[in-house]
Formats: structure tokens, sequence, C-alpha cells
């Protein structure tokens, strides 16, 4: 049977109303503050007009917290509780586990996530190697392992020690066999189409940079006053050097 819900919220008239509430709630809701009326709107609880803006917020938040302790279901506007505590679980209803909480949420990020690199950006929160959760637990149970001998003055605890050092252990070659996993899952998210072209497009780039070469060559040898010269060119220029052009001369016969 799921648990009453209370709503705490705000009026049109600036007044905090809480409804919903059951003998206990209202016992609750008046120790906390608000004032009990009965009228053609039907059952509900008030604070008075006069309280501050920050009154009321303290007041609800209050209410709200006995509520939650007593397993209501408190649904308070978030102008009163910006930062509300996240909701109980079954095994957890008083909300005493809040970083197994905290991890539960990563699971339901997981198998929420729509892309492979959604999943894996959850899973570099577990298997970062210097500040994902599975580190963590490995120097928790290390921290724990080392505890036992100092609270132990007798010298019995040695067997409980070497459980949560082996434990810790494990959690180690763990995070050594899920090393860069979660790399390995973001390489399964495919490519964009916008990433796509640009990756097979790498012959027609560089057949680009080379006619842009050839452009630059080209123009480079047009410009040459070696090349102003050429028949045809049109164009005046230094005069051709002939001296390479002359015939080699020929050896002198001697006389006999």
């Amino acid at each position: 049977m799921p648990e009453p819900l209370i709503t705490i919220a705000i009026e049109p008239s600036g007044r905090v109303s809480a409804r919903g509430a059951d003998a206990l709630a209202a016992t609750l809701l008046r120790r906390a503050g608000f004032t009990e009326i009965n009228d053609w709107h039907g059952l509900r609880h008030r604070m008075p007009l006069t309280s501050s803006t920050d009154e009321r917020a303290a007041v609800a938040r209050y209410a709200a917290q006995m509520l939650r302790a007593a397993r209501y279901r408190v649904d308070i506007d978030p102008r009163l509780d910006p930062d509300p505590p996240q909701a109980p679980t079954p095994t957890d209803p008083l909300g005493r586990y809040a970083v197994g909480r905290a991890v539960l949420d990563l699971t339901d990020q997981v198998n929420a996530a729509t892309t492979a690199g959604q999943a894996a950006d959850v899973l570099d929160q577990i298997l970062d190697p210097a500040d994902g959760v599975l580190i963590r637990c490995q120097e928790v149970l290390e921290a724990a392992a080392e505890k036992c001998n100092d609270f132990d003055g007798d010298g019995n605890s040695f067997e409980l020690s070497d459980r949560f050092t082996a434990a810790a252990e494990q959690l180690t070659q763990i995070g050594h066999d899920l090393d860069s996993a979660a790399f390995g899952f973001r390489a399964l998210e495919p490519a964009s189409p916008a990433q796509q072209p640009q990756e097979r497009s790498w012959q027609a780039q560089a057949q680009v940079a080379a006619y842009d070469e050839t452009a630059v060559t080209s123009a480079a040898r047009a410009t040459s006053p070696a090349t102003r010269n050429t028949p045809g060119s049109g164009r005046q220029g230094v005069a051709p050097d002939n001296t390479a052009a002359q015939p080699a001369a020929q050896p002198t016969r001697r006389a006999r």
C-alpha cells in the first residue's frame, strides 16, 4: 500500500498550505507551526500570512522532514525546499544510505542511456582509477583492515583484518580488469553523420592540397625572369645570355 501523499504548496495569496493530511500528519503539521483550517474549501493546514519568506521556508522544510520520517510521501514546492532529499527506496524508507542511493542513481542512468556515450559517461564515474566509486570502495576496505588492528587490543582481529584486505585486493584486480572499459564502451558509439564525410574525404583533401601546391609552383615560374624572355611570351626582359649556347672551342693542332 503506497504511503499517503502530503502536498505543501504556496497559494496565490502567498500563504503556505498543506493538504492530504490524516490524523498523524495533522499532528506533525501543527507541531511544525501550521494552523488547521476546515472550511468550505476542505480540511487543510496553513501558516500565518504574517510569516516572513525565510520563516515559511524553514517551517515547511521542518514539516517535510518530520512527515518523511513518519514514512509519508511529501510533495513540496521547490521555492520552499530547493534541495529536497531523494525519494526513499523500499529497502531504505528513511533514506539513511545516501551513498548507496547515489550508486543506484548511476544504475538508473545506465539503464536510461540512449547512446553508448551517455552510458560511458556514467561508467566513468564508477571505473575512474583515481576518483571512481570502485577505487573509493577499495580505500574504505583498506582503512577498515587497518582499523581492525587499531581497535583490537588483544590481537584477535587478524582474521577480520585479512578478510577486509582480501576484499580490497579483489577490488584492485577488478579495477585492473576493467581498465579503459569506459573508453571501450564509448567506442561502441557510431560516428555521427557530420564526422563520416570528413573521414571518407581524406583522399580528396590530399588531392586539393597537391593541386594548390602545383598552382603555387606554376605561378612562381611564370613570374621568374628566366621565363619572361621565352619566345612567344611577348614580354621584354633582360637580354638572354648566349654564352651558354656557344659551341665549344676546337683544340688547336700542334705543327710538326
